[in-house]
Parts: structure tokens; C-alpha cells; sequence
């Protein structure tokens, strides 16, 4: 079964600011090549959705992965679907931002 990959808001202005930094760091077409295969990455999980470490502990339902041992994927997957919730690179502390996310998240409610 394949599943439908989608970025939220966050994840799509985390990999533009991303991309802001490599090309101002490189070059623009560095900084298109990495995203792009992030981009790539992510989408892949269309065909194995379950791969790397679930994470409940952080927040319910949500699994990590990595990307070339730089940025972290943080995502969850559903019936049909996997949602891309953050990309975070370079050391990003994204447990503390996503428990912030979800806690803020449960308040409204």
C-alpha cells in the first residue's frame, strides 16, 4: 500500500529557511540539491512509512528519522498518509520544540 506524503506550513518554512542558509553558506544550487533530497527522502516514506524511531514519548504517534546524519525528520503516519511535521538540521533541539508544539496544541482543546 502506498501512502500520500504531506508537508505541513512548518515543515515546508523549515526547509526554505534551510535552503536560505546552504545557499547563503554555498551556493543556491548546493542549497537546491540538499532540499531537493530531502524532499526526496520524505517522499520515499510513501512506500515504508514505519521506518525510524517512534517517539511517543515526545509526542504521541511520532517517528523521527534521519537524513544524512545532519537533519532530523520528525513525521506521523496514518491510515493512509504520512505527515511531515518538522525538519530540523544541524543539532536542532526538536524534541523540546515539538512538546512545546503539541502542548500548545492539547490547551486549545
Amino acid at each position: 500500500m502506498s501512502h500520500r506524503v504531506v508537508f505541513s506550513p512548518e515543515a515546508q518554512e523549515q526547509l526554505a529557511a534551510l535552503y536560505r542558509y546552504i545557499a547563503q553558506a554555498a551556493s543556491p544550487d548546493v542549497a537546491a540539491r540538499y532540499t531537493d533530497a530531502i524532499v526526496t527522502y520524505c517522499e520515499s516514506l510513501r512506500t515504508f512509512p514505519h521506518r525510524g524511531t517512534k517517539r511517543d514519548d515526545v509526542r504521541p504517534g511520532l517517528r523521527i528519522t534521519n537524513y544524512k546524519k545532519r537533519a532530523v525528520i520528525a513525521f506521523d503516519v496514518d491510515a493512509g498518509q504520512v505527515s511531515i511535521i518538522g525538519v530540523f538540521y544541524g543539532g536542532q533541539d526538536y524534541e523540546t520544540l515539538l512538546q512545546d508544539e503539541s502542548d500548545n496544541g492539547s490547551a486549545e482543546h
